[in-house]
């Protein structure tokens, strides 16, 4: 957040085995990772990620009983390992998802059957919302939900084939965007059936679909539209209570003209909105649940970040994008996502 707040970006030009040719991408390092015996890199991060959240939000060993439940995002999981087969065999259930999530949840001590959510780019919001409803079910208590993704040249490979990647950074919402940038991280939220003050409420959640094309997001706006509508009327507020919007933004040309124009359909276009990615990349599994943090830590300092990269408005619909740091007060802000397939998810965050 301290980076983000000086207008510092993770992404860099990369010359890795990812790609024969430079790219811009926000990758770890070498070493960034510390080694395990038993996870994988990807399923290390998402480990390091949940036990961080789980210590900043004090909760031991003794709190992780029948009544905790872990949920794992991700869109390719340990894709990685199957990658560059030699002569090594690995075992089909390793690659599982299923697996990744089982032996995080078992390092972290939850002894509850873990659940995995993969649905493209809103996996993140959708574990969210997936956690939300189990917890208004009475099934849980309270839920780790932790996203994680590491870039391969497989992942890469696939967005260059649409020729979605930037030649450079990406430029969320302006007139110059050409694609994406992707970036590698892992991100976990805590939810509670508790409510205590100083927390912030996850309101409301829903999922929509275009219908439309496997991998062209709809033209009009009207199925993110869907989403949005019904997450704020769970949460019970209008568009005028809406103070913030986390978009998407994922800097191509169709994803940031629909939510431009699905933030039109809901009235909102002049509520304050910002795409992270300019900061880290496209975090894909991740990114539903990271840009959902940073938010409520904008809510939390009063703050508005810019959307880095934005200089010129580049989409059919004129949204309020944000340019520049300011002061505002944030008491209930809207995040989307939208992904491959055509779905959407939107959930409303409400500072208690």
């Amino acid at each position: 957040m301290t980076a983000i707040r000086k207008g510092l970006s993770g992404i860099r030009q990369q010359h890795s085995a990812i790609d024969s040719e430079p790219f811009y991408a926000s990758l770890f390092s070498p070493g960034d990772i510390p080694a395990d015996d038993v996870l994988t890199a990807f399923e290390q991060i998402v480990f390091l990620s949940a036990l961080d959240a789980l210590q900043r939000a004090g909760i031991t060993s003794a709190d992780l009983g029948s009544n905790t439940g872990f949920i794992l995002s991700s869109t390719k999981g340990n894709i990685s390992l199957i990658e560059n087969l030699s002569d090594a065999v690995i075992p089909e259930e390793r690659i599982s998802l299923n697996t990744s999530a089982s032996l995080i949840a078992k390092k972290l001590g939850i002894q509850t059957e873990p659940l995995v959510v993969s649905h493209a780019c809103i996996s993140g919001l959708l574990a969210m919302i997936t956690g939300m409803r189990l917890i208004q079910s009475g099934v849980y208590d309270q839920l780790v939900i932790s996203g994680g993704d590491l870039i391969t040249s497989f992942i890469y490979s696939g967005f260059r084939s649409f020729q979605a990647i930037s030649t450079k950074p990406c430029r969320p919402f302006d007139a110059a965007r050409d694609g994406i940038s992707l970036g590698e991280a892992a991100a976990t939220v805590v939810l509670s059936a508790n409510k205590k003050a100083g927390q912030f409420v996850l309101a409301g959640g829903s999922v929509s679909n275009d219908a439309n094309h496997i991998s062209g997001p709809s033209r009009t706006g009207e199925e993110l539209l869907l989403a949005i509508k019904s997450a704020m009327r769970q949460a019970g507020v209008g568009p005028e209570e809406i103070q913030f919007i986390s978009a998407h933004g994922t800097a191509t040309r169709y994803n940031d003209d629909m939510e431009a124009k699905a933030i039109h359909l809901a009235a909102l276009e002049r509520v304050p909105i910002n795409s992270f990615k300019g900061y880290y990349g496209h975090t894909l599994g991740a990114a539903g649940i990271l840009e959902s943090i940073l938010t409520m830590q904008s809510m939390k300092d009063n703050i508005l970040l810019p959307t880095l990269g934005f200089s010129e408005p580049g989409t059919e619909q004129l949204v309020n994008v944000v340019k520049e740091l300011k002061p505002a007060t944030l008491h209930t802000c809207l995040k989307t996502a939208s992904g491959f397939g055509g779905c959407n998810a939107a959930i409303v965050i409400v500072n208690c």
